[in-house]
C-alpha cells in the first residue's frame, strides 16, 4: 500500500512561503467574511443580535467599488430604526427589508480601494443598542484580486469578440482592456435557431416559447448583459422579456428559475497574454430554455487563459457581479470540457463556494500534474522513437511502452506538449517582434503555461524563465511491457538510457528532466495540483465522458483522467460518493446537450442541488462561512437515487447499463470503453497520477519479471545513478494543499476555511 495522506484537512491553514517571482508569498489570513466587531474591538459570530454579512462575495475580496449585504435584525427590533454607515456616512436608504421585516439588504456603494468599514446601529428598546460592523476590502475592477501581479504584455481583443447580431464591441476605452457594459437581446426562433433580436419593441412573427423547470411558459426571449471585469469580457444571459422591467435584485426576471450555470471553454495551448474572443458559451438554447441564467467570461476558456488560479479569480468576480445584479443564485453549477474540467474541479476544490455543483466532461484532474506530465513523457518517447532507438520497437511495442490505446496518441501528444516549449504558439494578436527566440529574442516572453504561473512558480535566477513542477527523473519507460515480455531487455536498456528529458526551451536533454523543488512546493501547496480533500469532498460532481480513446489519429482526452481524479479523492477522503461518472460512445455524444446522456447530467445535477437547498434558501456560496455549506455527508445524503455511474452502449438505439465503471475495466461497461494507462502509468506510477518528481530507491533485480545479468544491472545502475522511482511513497516535496480561498500578494490577503 502506498502511504498517503487520506484525511480530510479542517485545521486553519498555515501560511505557505515559497519561492514566487520578485520574491512574493502565498498567504493565507484569518477569516473576515461576515464577522461582526463589537464596539470593545472584538469580534464574534452573528448570534441572533445585529449582523451583517456579505452575500455578493467574501469580505476581503469585493471588488468595483460595491457589496451586496445582508443586515440580521435582533427579534423585537424595529428595522425601520436601523441605520447602516459606510466609512462613517449614512447609506440607510441603500436598504431594504425582506419579506419577514427581520432583514434588510441593500447594495453599499462608494467604497473606497482598500480597507472599508459598514457598521450597522438599532436601539434596542431599553435605552441601549446593538452594533454590528463588517470590514471590507475593495479592489479595482480590473483587479488583481488572488491571482499576484498582473501579466505582461496581454493583449486587448475587444474588437474581435462577436456580439450576438455579429458586430463587434470595438476598441478598448483603456489600458486594461475595458469596454462600456451593453445588453443586447436575442430570441430562440420556430425553427430552432437562436437570432439577433434588433428592436426588443417588436416580437417577431418565428418568436418561439420555452417552459422552465418552474413550469412557467415564456417567450423565448434572450437578454445578453456583456461587459469586463478582471481584464476578461464577461457575459450573462438569461430569459428575460424586454417588456417586463428591467431584472434586478428585487424584481427578478419572470423567465428565470433561480440558478446559474457558469460555463468553462477548454483548451490550454497558447492561452496567455491575451484577453480572449470568446467566452465559454452563455446561449445554449437548453440551458436557457429551461431557466438557467449562464455566465461566463473569455478568461474562463483555458485556451484563452491556461491558469485555474486566474480562472478562479475571473469567476470569483464574474459571480459578484451577477449576484449585484440580479441577486443570489439559489445555486451555481459549473460546466465544462477539457480545460473547461480543470476549471471545475480546481475551483470546486481551491474556492469552495463559487461553484455548488460541477458537471464536467472530457476531464482531468488539472493541468499542471497528469496532463503535463504525460505530454513530457511523450515528447521524449516520441523523439526517441523517431531518432536513436527508430526501427528498435515495431509499432504495437511503441503502443505498449506508451500505454495508450492508439500507438498515433504518442505523437498526438508529443505536438500537445507545444505549451512546454516557450517559442511555439501564442495567441491571436501577440506581436511577433515580442516573442522569445533563444537564439534572436532572447528577452522575449515565453509562452509555456509555466511561464504563464510565474506568480506561483517563480523563475529561474539565471535565464529568468519560469521555474517548473515537471520531472521524469527516475522514471522506467516501458517496465510494465518488459514484464509483460512485449518489449525484450535490450530493448528497455537502450530506451531508459536514451530517451533524457527537455530543458526550459523544450529542446531535448540527454538528462533527465527535474524539478524545481520550489515550483513544485508550490504546485501542491496552492493546489494548482488537485488535492480532492477540501472542497471538492463536498461538492457533487458529474463526470461525463464521450469516449475518445479509440480516435483515429490518437486524442488526450482519454478515459484514465477521470479514474485519477476519482482515486485522489479515495485517497483524501476515503470514498468517491460524490463522484459519478457517465460514459458513452463519442458518436452520440460530445459535450453538448444535444446528447441525451448530457442533458439526464444536467437534470439529475438540479436535482441533487435542489434537494440540498429544500428550504429554497439559496446554498451560501463562496461569501458564506465554511460551517454553512452542505458536508461531504450531507452531499452524499442527499445525491438522487438513481443517479449512479453508468454507460450507454454504441448501438443506433442505445441502451443504458448500470455499473460503478472502474480502471481495471470490469463489466459491460469496460469491455465497450476501456481505459488505457499513460505512459508513466505504465512505469509503475499509481492510477492518481499527482507524483511530479518521485522519491528514488535502488535498483532491485526483484522487481522485474526478467533475469539481468550483472553487465546488465550495472548498466541500468550507470542508467539511473540516483536510483529508480519508488511508486509506494508519495513524490518528493509533495505536500497537502495549505488551505482553500489563498491568494497571492497583490491581493490584500485571503480568508482561509
Amino acid at each position: 500500500m502506498r502511504r498517503r495522506t487520506a484525511a480530510v484537512r479542517r485545521a486553519r491553514p498555515r501560511t505557505l512561503v515559497a519561492a514566487l517571482a520578485a520574491g512574493l508569498v502565498v498567504t493565507l489570513l484569518p477569516a473576515a467574511s461576515g464577522a461582526q466587531a463589537q464596539p470593545g474591538g472584538g469580534e464574534r459570530p452573528g448570534d441572533g443580535g445585529l449582523a451583517l454579512t456579505p452575500l455578493s462575495t467574501r469580505a476581503d475580496f469585493v471588488t468595483g467599488g460595491d457589496v451586496l449585504v445582508r443586515v440580521d435584525i435582533p427579534d423585537g427590533a424595529d428595522p425601520g430604526e436601523v441605520a447602516v454607515r459606510r466609512n462613517g456616512t449614512d447609506v440607510t436608504g441603500a436598504f431594504t427589508p425582506d419579506p419577514g421585516g427581520q432583514r434588510l439588504t441593500g447594495l453599499v456603494a462608494g467604497l473606497k480601494d482598500g480597507a472599508n468599514s459598514l457598521v450597522a446601529t438599532a436601539p434596542d428598546g431599553d435605552g441601549g443598542g446593538d452594533r454590528a460592523e463588517l470590514r471590507v476590502r475593495n479592489h479595482p475592477t480590473a483587479g488583481p484580486v488572488i491571482s499576484g501581479p498582473h501579466e505582461d504584455p496581454y493583449v486587448c481583443t475587444t474588437e474581435y469578440f462577436a456580439l450576438v447580431d455579429g458586430t463587434t464591441l470595438g476598441p478598448p476605452l483603456d489600458e486594461d482592456c475595458s469596454v462600456g457594459t451593453r445588453v443586447d437581446y436575442a430570441y430562440r426562433s420556430t425553427d430552432g435557431k437562436t437570432k439577433p433580436l434588433p428592436d426588443p419593441d417588436e416580437r417577431p412573427a418565428d418568436l418561439a416559447e420555452t417552459t422552465t423547470t418552474d413550469g412557467k411558459t415564456v417567450p423565448f426571449l434572450i437578454r445578453i448583459e456583456t461587459g469586463t471585469v478582471n481584464r476578461a469580457v464577461y457575459q450573462i444571459s438569461m430569459l428575460h422579456d424586454p417588456a417586463d422591467p428591467e431584472p434586478g435584485t428585487t424584481a427578478r426576471s419572470a423567465g428565470w428559475n433561480g440558478r446559474l450555470v457558469y460555463t468553462f471553454g477548454g483548451g490550454c495551448r497558447a492561452g496567455w497574454y491575451t484577453q480572449g474572443v470568446s467566452t465559454g458559451g452563455v446561449l445554449d438554447p437548453e440551458m436557457l430554455g429551461r431557466g438557467y441564467a449562464v455566465a461566463s467570461s473569455s478568461l474562463n476558456v483555458f485556451g484563452n487563459n491556461c491558469n485555474d488560479l486566474l480562472a478562479a479569480e475571473t469567476t470569483m468576480m464574474v459571480k459578484e457581479q451577477f449576484t449585484e445584479a440580479y441577486g443570489t443564485p439559489r445555486f451555481t453549477i459549473g460546466w465544462g470540457c477539457s480545460g473547461g474540467s480543470y476549471q471545475g474541479h480546481q475551483i470546486a476544490d481551491n474556492y469552495p463556494g463559487l461553484l455548488d455543483g460541477i458537471v464536467v466532461g472530457c476531464s482531468f484532474p488539472d493541468v499542471t500534474s497528469a496532463t503535463n506530465l504525460t505530454l513530457l513523457d511523450s515528447r521524449v518517447l516520441h523523439g526517441w522513437f523517431e531518432g536513436a532507438g527508430k526501427g528498435e520497437f515495431s509499432a504495437e511495442q511503441q503502443r505498449a511502452v506508451s500505454g495508450f490505446r492508439l500507438r498515433e496518441s504518442i505523437p498526438n501528444l508529443s505536438d500537445g506538449a507545444k505549451r512546454l516549449d516557450p517559442d511555439e504558439e501564442f495567441p491571436l494578436g501577440f506581436p511577433d517582434s515580442q516573442r522569445y527566440d533563444a537564439e534572436t529574442n532572447p528577452d522575449g516572453v515565453r509562452g509555456t503555461v509555466y511561464d504563464h504561473t510565474v506568480n506561483v512558480y517563480g523563475t529561474d535566477p539565471a535565464t529568468g524563465a519560469a521555474l517548473r513542477p515537471l520531472d521524469n527523473t527516475g522514471v522506467q519507460y516501458g517496465l510494465g511491457a518488459l514484464n509483460d515480455g512485449t518489449i525484450d531487455k535490450r530493448q528497455f536498456l537502450d530506451l531508459n538510457s536514451g530517451v533524457g528529458g527537455i530543458d526550459r526551451d523544450a529542446r531535448p536533454t540527454k538528462s533527465r528532466t527535474a524539478a524545481d523543488p520550489s515550483a513544485t512546493r508550490a504546485a501542491y501547496g496552492t493546489g494548482r495540483i488537485l488535492d480532492g480533500g477540501a472542497g471538492l469532498s463536498r461538492t457533487p460532481v458529474i463526470d461525463y465522458r464521450a469516449y475518445t480513446d479509440d480516435t483515429p489519429g490518437g486524442d488526450i482526452h482519454m478515459a484514465v483522467h477521470g479514474f485519477s481524479t476519482r482515486a485522489r479523492l479515495l485517497e483524501r477522503n476515503g470514498h468517491a460518493d460524490n463522484h459519478v461518472m457517465l460514459e458513452e460512445d463519442v458518436r452520440h455524444g460530445g459535450f453538448s446537450l444535444e446528447s441525451p446522456v448530457l442533458r439526464y447530467a444536467l437534470s439529475a445535477m438540479d436535482e441533487w442541488l435542489t434537494s440540498l437547498t429544500a428550504d429554497g434558501a439559496p446554498l451560501p456560496g463562496g461569501a458564506g462561512p465554511a460551517a454553512e455549506r452542505p458536508s461531504g455527508a450531507d452531499v452524499v445524503a442527499h445525491k438522487p437515487a438513481g443517479l449512479t455511474d453508468a454507460c450507454w452502449t454504441p448501438d443506433e438505439q442505445p441502451r443504458k447499463i448500470t455499473q460503478r465503471l472502474t480502471y481495471d475495466n470490469r463489466g459491460e461497461c469496460g469491455k465497450l470503453y476501456p481505459a488505457f494507462p499513460t505512459p508513466r502509468l505504465v512505469a509503475g506510477a499509481p492510477v492518481a497520477d499527482d507524483v511530479v518528481a518521485c522519491r528514488r530507491k535502488p535498483v532491485e533485480p526483484a522487481d522485474y519479471a526478467v533475469e539481468f545479468t550483472p553487465a546488465e544491472l550495472a548498466e541500468l545502475r550507470e542508467t539511473f545513478p540516483g536510483g529508480v522511482c519508488d511508486w509506494a511513497r508519495e513524490g518528493r516535496w509533495q505536500r497537502p494543499l495549505d488551505g482553500t480561498w489563498q491568494a497571492l500578494p497583490s491581493g490584500p490577503g485571503a480568508a482561509g476555511d
